[in-house]
């Protein structure tokens, strides 16, 4: 039962944290409470929005056009379509800091950007409706990741290179002595050099194992399809969209395949624990409202609810994402609070975990994304 590295949380970034492990020749485990892909996390429902001119800042830039390529060696190691280039449209008022940033960064890195007035956006995808005082961003480069596909064909992978996955395995105990990692779960104890926690909102518990606290907020979210003009919202003609607007912010997604016009809003959400069960789309009033009166305002054309679902966010206080090494165990590195956004980036995160494992740092700059920001805030 002795490993080179133990992964907990085998969803979006640890399943492919395992693939680069193991592909690198480390003997590799990858513990999960679920069988990813799954609905108790961050990461089903289809689909995900990938967009390079970055509304959240600049800093990501760099991590997001190294994701692109390792989706599209991902696709070509598997033969499976895995990204749909739709386009993203970004809207918002011109002097937003979402809006700002978006235009910012695809200046800073040469990226593809068109930037519309809203009667030129109206114009352009009828199935728009924007008032005088917003903007278009439209990045015809970008488009959409299939989230769930793209954790089968890691795993697949992983599986592929000799790495074992043992899902259905909650984690008891974790324990750190030296070069040495114990994990136990309720049927089994494993060992291995090092390890990886990407456990999503079960990570503040696992680390607090470790004598780590991080500030981590899980919170319920929701989505849905609705019924709409296949003429006008379907993938070949329709982006995958952001609204930054006064009412909250909000996402959605074209028809694909026929499944509907898919939205739902970033922002807000209830609290929960990890563990607990979500309750189900619908059980509050402003699950279909919010969307419903998003539609009404600015796609207003009598779209009908289809299907709602349930997936969960684990916040950061700056919702920034956390990418480290465990302050005293450098064996152990730690992925986490993603923040709603953090799927796209999964491949190089992946990527920059096994690197950090192997050799103690990264290709990449993640100093953005250090556990010890929060301690020097506390301090400010």
């Amino acid at each position: 039962m002795h490993y080179d590295v133990i992964v907990i949380g085998a969803g979006s970034m640890g399943i492919a944290a395992g693939y680069f492990l193991s592909k690198s020749g480390k003997r590799t485990l990858l513990l999960d409470s679920f069988n990813p892909p799954h609905n108790n996390g961050s990461h089903h429902g289809e689909t995900r929005i990938i967009r390079y001119a970055y509304g959240e800042g600049e800093e990501y830039v760099p991590l997001v056009l190294k994701a692109q390529e390792l989706w599209r060696d991902l696709e070509n190691n598997t033969g499976k379509q895995l990204f749909l280039q739709t386009g993203v449209l970004n809207v918002g008022n011109e002097q937003s800091d979402f809006i700002q940033n978006t235009i910012s960064s695809s200046k800073a890195y040469s990226l593809p950007l068109e930037v519309m007035t809203s009667s030129e956006v109206n114009k352009r995808w009828p199935g728009i409706s924007l008032t005088d005082d917003y903007v278009g961003c439209f990045e015809p480069t970008s488009g959409v990741l299939k989230c769930e596909e793209c954790i089968k064909a890691y795993r697949e992978l992983a599986e592929l290179h000799g790495a074992s996955i043992l899902t259905n395995h909650k984690v008891k105990e974790i324990s750190v002595q030296g070069e040495r990692v114990t994990v136990k779960t309720e049927e089994q104890t494993f060992h291995s050099n090092a390890l990886v926690v990407s456990a999503g909102a079960w990570s503040e518990s696992l680390l607090s194992m470790l004598d780590l606290t991080l500030p981590l907020k899980p919170v319920r979210k929701t989505f849905a399809w609705f019924n709409a003009n296949e003429k006008l919202y379907n993938n070949k003609k329709f982006p995958a969209f952001g609204f930054d607007t006064s009412q909250g912010m909000y996402y959605g997604f074209p028809s694909i395949d026929g499944s509907g016009l898919k939205v739902g809003r970033h922002d807000g959400g209830k609290q929960i624990e990890p563990g607990e069960a979500i309750q189900e789309f619908g059980e509050f009033e402003e699950d279909e409202a919010d969307l419903v009166n998003f539609l009404n305002r600015h796609m207003p054309l009598n779209q009908q609810l289809k299907y709602g679902k349930t997936c969960m966010y684990t916040l950061t206080p700056d919702e920034d994402f956390i990418i480290d090494l465990h302050p005293k165990y450098s064996n152990v590195a730690i992925a986490s609070g993603f923040s709603g956004h953090g799927f796209k980036f999964s491949s190089v995160v992946g990527k920059i975990l096994s690197e950090l494992i192997i050799s103690g740092n990264s290709d990449h700059d993640i100093s953005f994304f250090s556990i010890n920001r929060f301690k020097e805030k506390e301090l400010n």
